[in-house]
């Protein structure tokens, strides 16, 4: 029997991404089991689903300025230490984590970003690669840093910018190609570069 490192994922919307690795850990050889889904805003569509699926879930409310932040990430930080967490994937989390959380989780937050890393961080990523000519975008799994989408690329999987494409078209693309590759390089990273030090 398989090791399984105990994940924890974060979200703040519909839940996609969160869905495809459910599913793959789901299957009995998948080497991560994801014992938590927390989310920031508490009509998350994600809840629900997890909930459904039997995943213990978490609101947590993130009110703005630094003293809100930090007083979410403390509870967040004391939730994900409670459950015996290893690592944490984002999945459609809409907040920016700071530099005092990333320090106490080094090397164990990745994200999905639907960009290829380094073209296109932050948001509007499909129009900016539409606007910018580019022949072809797709999606990156990265290590989550003090700095926004700029940590260390785990892997990427590209697609077509197709001559007339909207957002919304590449997004679709886009989207599909991350609920791929997100779950493969999760397992990855959890059997060859996880550490919990």
């Amino acid at each position: 029997m398989i090791n399984r490192r105990k994940a924890a994922i974060l979200v703040s919307g519909r839940g996609s991404n969160m869905q495809a690795l459910l599913k793959a850990a789901s299957t009995p050889d998948y080497p991560v089991a994801f014992k938590m889904v927390v989310s920031d805003r508490a009509d998350a569509a994600a809840l629900a689903k997890a909930a459904a699926l039997g995943i213990p879930t978490r609101h947590l409310p993130a009110e703005r300025g630094t003293k809100g932040r930090r007083a979410f990430e403390s509870a967040l930080d004391d939730q994900l230490r409670a459950a015996g967490i290893e690592l944490v994937c984002l999945a459609g989390f809409m907040q920016i984590l700071s530099a005092w959380f990333v320090s106490r989780w080094p090397n164990r937050i990745l994200n999905v970003h639907p960009s290829l890393l380094p073209r296109h961080p932050g948001l509007d990523t499909h129009a900016r690669a539409i606007a910018s000519g580019d022949h072809e975008s797709g999606c990156s799994v990265h290590v989550v840093t003090e700095t926004l989408d700029g940590g260390p690329v785990l892997g990427q999987q590209k697609v077509p910018v197709l001559p007339g494409d909207s957002p919304e078209e590449l997004a679709a693309r886009v989207l599909d190609a991350e609920h791929r590759l997100y779950p493969a390089v999760v397992a990855q990273f959890a059997e060859t570069r996880l550490t919990t030090s």
